[in-house]
């Protein structure tokens, strides 16, 4: 790595360290009101990832169009910066906040899971505010919750992000070649893991029909529903207008051994893309899926870059 990464990468860590530093020195009415004034500045300035989430809402929602997309696409950027603001100052949450922020209509469906005694998955699409739910379950609930997270780049940043969901009492598991081995034991300690289903991060994914296009999924919540007999429950965590979250956990996925486990996996892994659309679908611009995610989105993206 030349001394110009190096300074790099260090500026990327200190600038996350910085904002986590300030966004907890704010008052929460500040911090609630940031996000909204920042939203369309972000969308402004990260043109290419704008486009590509442009491309993702109107899968979501195929009547977006004009000043309607426009804000929407604003409005998931707002949303992401409000996932970070919240993020970083979550640490200082007391349990009693951390319980009034969140309504969880349905979460006998996590304690039925959960009694069957081989553990839980949920599986969630890149939306809203799932770190506010982690730190809920692990200390509210006093649930043992285990997530797996894709590597970052630089590695110290990914640590940083690491040590601060520490904070929040989960588990960390990188998406790397070792993670089914340590979810599987997760899982056969009865624990709750929790696995951001909507994108094939480590490759080896399924193909689906995904909003109305193939692309592949990843296969490993209905392979360890399967195999293990874990209850797999799509999960989605929005964000109110008032500052507090509502908690969607679905019923568990109808997984069944009916042929080969190749195509029961598959059949599976397209129950669960189905969940996910609808879960997406209840609120687009707090989807935060700024990455191709469709064989299509490459080729567009490189389109887009060239010009």
């Amino acid at each position: 790595m030349s001394v110009l990464d190096q300074v790099r990468d260090k500026g990327t860590v200190g600038a996350y360290r910085t904002g986590a530093f300030l966004a907890r020195l704010l008052p929460e009415r500040i911090a609630q009101a940031l996000p909204r004034s920042v939203g369309p500045a972000l969308a402004k300035m990260a043109p290419t990832k704008a486009a590509m989430l442009r491309r993702h809402l109107q899968r979501a929602n195929p009547n977006y169009a004009g000043r309607e997309l426009d804000a929407a696409v604003s409005g998931g950027f707002e949303s992401y910066a409000r996932y970070y603001m919240e993020s970083f100052r979550l640490p200082g949450r007391s349990d009693a906040d951390l319980d009034s922020g969140i309504e969880v209509p349905d979460f006998h469906h996590i304690s039925d899971a959960l009694a069957q005694g081989n553990g839980c998955i949920l599986a969630l699409p890149h939306l809203g505010g799932w770190e506010w739910a982690g730190f809920w379950l692990t200390t509210v609930k006093g649930l043992p919750t285990t997530v797996v997270v894709e590597q970052l780049d630089p590695p110290e940043l990914f640590d940083w992000f690491a040590n601060l969901r520490q904070e929040f009492g989960m588990k960390i598991i990188v998406a790397d070649s070792n993670a089914g081995v340590e979810v599987a034991a997760a899982l056969s300690r009865n624990e709750i893991v929790c696995l951001l289903c909507d994108r094939d991060v480590m490759g080896g994914g399924v193909d689906v029909e995904f909003f109305g296009e193939t692309t592949k999924l990843p296969a490993g919540p209905a392979m360890l529903g399967l195999r293990k007999g874990t209850p797999v429950l799509p999960v989605g965590v929005y964000f109110r207008p008032d500052g507090t979250h509502l908690g969607v956990v679905r019923p568990p996925l109808d997984l069944e051994r009916k042929g080969k486990f190749r195509a029961d996996v598959a059949a599976g892994t397209q129950l669960l893309a189905n969940e996910l659309e609808g879960l997406i679908e209840r609120a687009p611009d707090q989807w935060h899926l700024l990455q191709p995610n469709w064989p299509s989105d490459t080729s567009s993206s490189s389109a887009t870059q060239s010009r």
